[in-house]
């Protein structure tokens, strides 16, 4: 198992708690919550060793687009890229 974390400062706070998807096979879950501080802290564990660059690139392209202050833990078993953008998505529009 690996774990990645991100963290950026700022942004507008998340106000719900979101829940989506489930961990299996190629899918993910998103779990999104109000920041305990400023900014934004997403944990990812994940299944798929090696793959720290496309997770990092992928969250980043996701907090520049959406300037946010949330707590985010992602439970992934082999994700797409395109399935991590789209869950971080219908989190965020739960979460606000």
């Amino acid at each position: 198992m690996q774990r990645i974390v991100l963290e950026r400062a700022g942004g507008t706070p998340v106000t719900k708690r979101a829940h989506l998807g489930a961990v299996a096979s190629g899918n993910l879950e998103v779990l999104c919550e109000p920041p305990a501080g400023d900014g934004a802290t997403i944990v990812v564990s994940t299944s798929v060793d090696g793959y720290e660059p496309v997770w990092r690139a992928t969250l980043e392209r996701f907090l520049e687009q959406h300037f946010i202050a949330a707590a985010i833990e992602i439970n992934d078993f082999g994700a797409t890229p395109a399935m991590v953008s789209l869950r971080l998505e219908q989190a965020l529009e739960l979460a606000r």
